[in-house]
């Protein structure tokens, strides 16, 4: 049963990192397995498929991050039934950096595999997540209509897309972002500034009230 168990764990850590860094669609399940030195049938007996690994992929970090992140919410709403959608979004911001004590930079690792799964239209995951952490996500969306009553639902479901793609974009280019601050403006970021640095951008976004035109 070990045995399993550490196979398992060593074909999860091998995908976790190839995605993260490829790509789903780039990562075969060849590549996989090389890396993480098993054979193919061992994945096929773990997992079944390369659409089922990665949702188990995801999994490990989802199972921990939407119940905390959930929680979060919970709490700073009952403290304050006026919460700012910056309250609300900065809730996101403990449970995400506790994913580093999941694993090594399990924070960006999280962020970039969401990332994948939303640039290349990975439509399965998106079952698996509102199938699997739907009332999560409800509760989240809710919490930010009500602290944006001003926007109509329609709306808010078009500028909570553009906040995770601009998320989805930071995330993939955290690296990059953070050389050229530190290189321009002598800035000195971590994972955690950086995502801070973003809340009040994306808390504007989403609350701005609407044009004429859009009305």
């Amino acid at each position: 049963m070990a045995n399993r168990s550490d196979t398992k764990t060593r074909i999860l850590d091998a995908a976790e990192k190839l995605f993260a860094e490829r790509g789903f669609s780039e990562t075969s399940l060849r590549l996989i397995t090389s890396k993480a030195e098993v054979n193919l049938a061992s994945v096929n007996y773990h997992f079944g498929s390369k659409k089922e690994l990665i949702r188990a992929v995801l999994a490990r970090y989802l199972d921990v991050f939407m119940p905390a992140a959930a929680e979060a919410i919970v709490a700073v709403r009952s403290n304050n039934a006026n919460a700012s959608l910056d309250d609300i979004f900065s809730t996101l911001v403990a449970p995400l950096l506790d994913l580093n004590s999941l694993r090594a930079e399990g924070t960006t690792t999280f962020l970039q595999l969401l990332g994948r799964g939303y640039i290349e239209s990975q439509g399965h995951l998106r079952w698996f997540i509102t199938t699997h952490y739907g009332e999560y996500l409800g509760l989240f969306v809710k919490a930010v209509a009500e602290s944006a009553p001003h926007i109509p639902p329609a709306e808010m479901f078009w500028r909570l897309h553009f906040t995770l793609g601009t998320i989805v974009f930071t995330m993939a280019s955290a690296d990059a972002l953070t050389e050229i601050a530190e290189a321009d403006f002598g800035e000195q970021n971590d994972i955690e500034a950086v995502i801070r640095k973003v809340i009040p951008y994306l808390s504007a976004g989403v609350s701005v009230p609407l044009t004429k035109d859009v009305m």
